[in-house]
């Protein structure tokens, strides 16, 4: 068994057979890219407007296929979620945003897998840390001093409540 890995960027639900997909796949003997295509829109819908790593693993004698949909870089889904274009070229000296805790666990929720944190409490830090360097603020505070005050206790609570969840 022979099998072909594509691995791309797509943005979410709006795949299609041009390139980078279609010249890659095309020459597959027995894909249809236009299934393929179809298959990764309906997996990325859920990530609209964002880009999306996406791998086609192809059996090059069957012409089946499986596709990976890997997660958007946490930064798209920081921007996504607080609804901003994009974070600051001066994140110490300029603030763009705010962000609430409970959007912070959220997302550390839905990236925790690819995550380096054993649990939510360092995943949460390592959101922060990403808010952090895009300038954006955790509810009207410094995202350092955030992170500070979960290593001290201060949000033991809100995380317990978190997880609960």
């Amino acid at each position: 068994m022979s099998e072909t890995t594509v691995t791309t960027l797509v943005e979410g639900g709006q795949a299609s057979a041009g390139p980078p997909l279609g010249p890659e796949l095309a020459p597959i003997q027995g894909v249809d890219v236009g299934e393929i295509v179809n298959a990764i829109n309906q997996e990325t819908e859920d990530f609209e407007g964002m880009e999306v790593p996406v791998d086609v693993v192809v059996d090059e004698d069957t012409g089946e296929f499986e596709i990976e949909v890997g997660k958007p870089p946490i930064a798209a889904l920081i921007k996504d979620e607080i609804g901003i274009e994009s974070g600051s070229g001066e994140p110490n000296k300029n603030k763009v945003a705010d962000m609430d805790f409970e959007t912070a666990c959220k997302l550390a929720r839905m990236k925790e897998s690819d995550l380096l944190a054993m649990d939510l409490r360092g995943a949460v830090k390592e959101v922060i840390g990403s808010a952090d360097s895009m300038g954006i603020t955790i509810d009207g505070k410094d995202a350092y001093d955030v992170q500070q005050e979960i290593s001290e206790g201060k949000y033991d609570d809100r995380l317990e409540a978190e997880e609960g969840i």
